[in-house]
């Protein structure tokens, strides 16, 4: 994520998605893959931070005032749709996980 923050032409495989598998498409992102990712026992916060405070860092970092203004503008533009469309999808996932 640091890198992102310095980079421009960004694509889909710029991106850390909070998945074990790297998806090709947003609709590969579940809720239950980015469940499994963010709340895993091999996650290197996991003694540190509790897994309440692990969705919301992984909110943060993706949240879409955010996401939208600093990252998605040096996205190329033939990626750019899906790039936003993954992160909402990242999104949904970590706030059904925070209202459980």
């Amino acid at each position: 994520w640091r890198q992102l923050r310095d980079s421009d032409n960004l694509g889909w495989n710029s991106f850390a998605w909070p998945v074990f598998k790297r998806p090709s498409e947003p609709e590969e992102m579940t809720a239950s893959a980015i469940s499994a990712y963010v709340l895993s026992k091999y996650a290197p916060d996991v003694n540190a931070k509790s897994p309440k405070d692990r969705i919301k860092d992984h909110l943060k970092r993706w949240h879409p005032d955010k996401f939208e203004t600093r990252i998605l503008p040096r996205v190329v533009e033939e990626e750019r749709e899906r790039v936003k469309a993954g992160a909402g999808v990242v999104v949904r996932g970590l706030n059904e996980m925070l209202n459980r």
